[in-house]
């Protein structure tokens, strides 16, 4: 992988970094100060909204991380190996995390008239959306743990061709 694409990838990976702290830090706390005008009717949404915000963002930042811990590997020449696993792993986690938050987000906003149900059925969709997520990262897993060992078996062999010659 050239130096530009590494590059490239890791400035928008910086900027998002950044932005998500900045989300943490200072949207969050103006959600919080917002939700605290809700009528009695609907006061009950306060603290699971904000925890599945706050949640939802170190989803984001732990994929995010692991991305750049993955490009890094890539750009050392060494992600096919058994530590780029590790990584993949948190990404698919993350993912699946995710998907678990917006589902409870429907569930939590599901009763009641707090929001449409078409809303409800916009958010089990990005569920399943992140959730497909997870299974494509997923395949890629495989594909990376085939790589691995196509890797092995060409050393195994290369070495086996030089006692040979």
């Amino acid at each position: 992988m050239g130096k530009l694409p590494v590059l490239a990838l890791r400035a928008v990976l910086a900027v998002l970094l950044v932005g998500s702290v900045f989300v943490q830090t200072v949207m969050a706390p103006l959600l919080a100060a917002d939700l605290e005008g809700l009528n009695a009717d609907h006061a009950y949404l306060r603290t699971p909204l904000l925890v599945i915000t706050v949640l939802g963002v170190v989803t984001v930042q732990v994929v995010l991380v692991s991305v750049w811990r993955l490009v890094t590997m890539v750009r050392r020449g060494t992600v096919f190996s058994r530590a780029a696993f590790r990584y993949v792993h948190l990404v698919i986690g993350a993912f699946v995390a995710a998907a678990c938050l917006v589902f409870a987000l429907g569930v939590l906003l599901a009763p009641g008239e707090a929001v449409p149900p078409g809303m409800i059925l916009l958010l089990g969709g990005a569920g399943m959306g992140v959730l497909g997520v997870a299974l494509i990262v997923l395949v890629l897993r495989l594909l990376l743990a085939q790589a691995i060992a196509r890797d092995v078996e060409a050393t195994q062999l290369q070495a086996e061709l030089d006692v040979v010659i």
